[in-house]
């Protein structure tokens, strides 16, 4: 690791000299100056992590020292030193920008133990920057991958809602990205300094979703042995993203509807209602308007969530995108394991293209990744790339509608098998790799009439 620079301004020699010893013995790079002119003008911003000034020196004193360093360099911690640490002193300083006063005399303990703070409090501004950075650019539109008409026009929409502090239902196909977007949505709107949670609300059973939603009391049932705060609250001022929100109960979709209306809720066993501050997302790959004339979803709670609706086009409704996501996640395999693949040979990426993808951007990164790690040559060859999509049934341009459902059937079908024979019959590895919840594995088992036991 490379060791923290500091800077040191203090005109008494001895004093400046005995805290570069102190700071050298403990692994620090010490740059000492008694002459606070030159110092100023030799600090140049990035090279130091903190600057040590004495306050009361001839010529330019510490607070201007102070002002000239905060003017090049705003986040750079400076400790001032003094020995007439009256009030009026201590103020002008801190509100100049100092981090810290340290009062003459001190024990060279002092002086490492206050290093430790301001450089601590340095590296966690640097982290949480980078964190910014990172995620800025993790979820810009331009890095969600694709540039068809389809995918530009959503694109267009999710610029214009991000900013509006209003419900969004995201539908679309499992495996279309719909918390890729619900992300974009959050990390560019005004709450995107606050928390992004997410919830699988098909992934839970009724018991434990509406603790998890909205939090419980101690003792408000059988296994409550703490107070818990609940995801809900958890978001405050931020965004509360709900997958497949066609799988919640309607005891939780009644708490959930008060919520939208009123802003609070009450944690399970409390009297009390609590308020937070959340903008609510949700997804679905269901129906919910069947669902809502079937009477398994309440047709007001659909309403207040579906204000703005976002819908996601299939992969097979966008094939241009294919070859741009394929090489995306190709080169994040050979970023990610050191691997040299090229791509697609051109018979496989024509294949590529002509098949439905009934699994869509998730079957293919999937398919991507099992490519490379069994391909030994330079590019995915069509060989390999038929072990693990069928590539004998792609439907031609001449498909009737018919033939294209039967031939989808076709392929869900031999995906799932796939999936199962793989997991030797074990429905969570499937779930798992099919980015599926168990529940949605199980409804097309047994759509479809295939039995786990034939696979394990």
């Amino acid at each position: 690791m490379t060791p923290h620079r500091i800077l040191l301004i203090d005109n008494e020699e001895g004093l400046c000299r005995m805290m570069e010893a102190v700071l050298l013995d403990n692994g620090y790079e010490v740059g000492a100056h008694t002459r606070s002119f030159e110092a100023v003008e030799q600090f140049v911003p990035g090279e130091w992590d903190l600057v040590i000034s004495d306050i009361k020196m001839p010529g330019m004193d510490g607070i201007e020292v102070l002002q000239k360093i905060k003017e090049k360099s705003p986040t750079t911690p400076v400790i001032m030193i003094t020995a007439f640490a009256t009030v009026e002193t201590s103020i002008q300083a801190l509100r100049r920008g100092a981090y810290d006063m340290l009062t003459k005399p001190f024990e060279p303990e002092e002086l490492l133990y206050r290093v430790k703070n301001a450089l601590k409090q340095t590296e966690l501004l640097s982290e949480n920057q980078e964190l910014k950075q990172e995620l800025a650019g993790k979820f810009r539109f331009d890095n969600i991958v694709g540039t068809s008409p389809p995918l530009k026009e959503l694109l267009e929409k999710v610029a214009k809602i991000a900013i509006r502090d209003t419900s969004v239902l995201i539908t679309g196909e499992s495996g279309t990205g719909k918390e890729l977007i619900a992300q974009a949505i959050h990390y560019n709107s005004p709450r995107k300094e606050k928390r992004f949670v997410a919830i699988n609300c098909g992934a839970l059973p009724e018991t434990l979703l509406e603790s998890e939603l909205f939090g419980c009391k101690k003792g408000a049932f059988t296994g409550a042995t703490e107070n818990r705060v609940g995801l809900l609250e958890a978001a405050d001022g931020g965004t509360l993203f709900l997958d497949e929100v066609g799988n919640l109960p309607m005891n939780v979709q009644k708490t959930l509807l008060r919520f939208l209306q009123e802003k609070e809720f009450l944690r399970i066993g409390e009297t009390r209602p609590t308020k937070v501050d959340v903008r609510i997302i949700s997804a679905t790959n269901s129906d919910l308007t069947a669902e809502v004339k079937r009477g398994s979803f309440r047709e007001d709670l659909y309403y207040r969530l579906n204000v703005v609706n976002l819908h996601l086009p299939p992969l097979r409704e966008r094939r241009e995108d294919i070859p741009l996501l394929a090489a995306h996640f190709i080169k994040q395999q050979n970023e990610t394991f050191g691997t040299h693949c090229k791509g697609f040979s051109p018979e496989a990426l024509q294949a590529a293209k002509e098949f439905t993808w009934p699994g869509n951007i998730r079957q293919i990164r999937n398919v991507v990744e099992a490519c490379i790690a069994i391909e030994s040559e330079e590019s995915i060859s069509l060989d390999v790339l038929s072990q693990f999509i069928d590539i004998g049934h792609i439907p031609s341009d001449e498909t009737t509608e018919s033939d294209y459902s039967s031939a989808l059937a076709r392929f869900e079908r031999s995906y799932l098998i796939d999936l199962l024979r793989r997991g030797k019959g074990n429905i969570d590895a499937a779930a798992r790799e099919a980015g599926m919840n168990m529940a949605t594995i199980y409804r097309k088992l047994k759509k479809y009439d295939i039995k786990k036991e034939d696979y394990s």
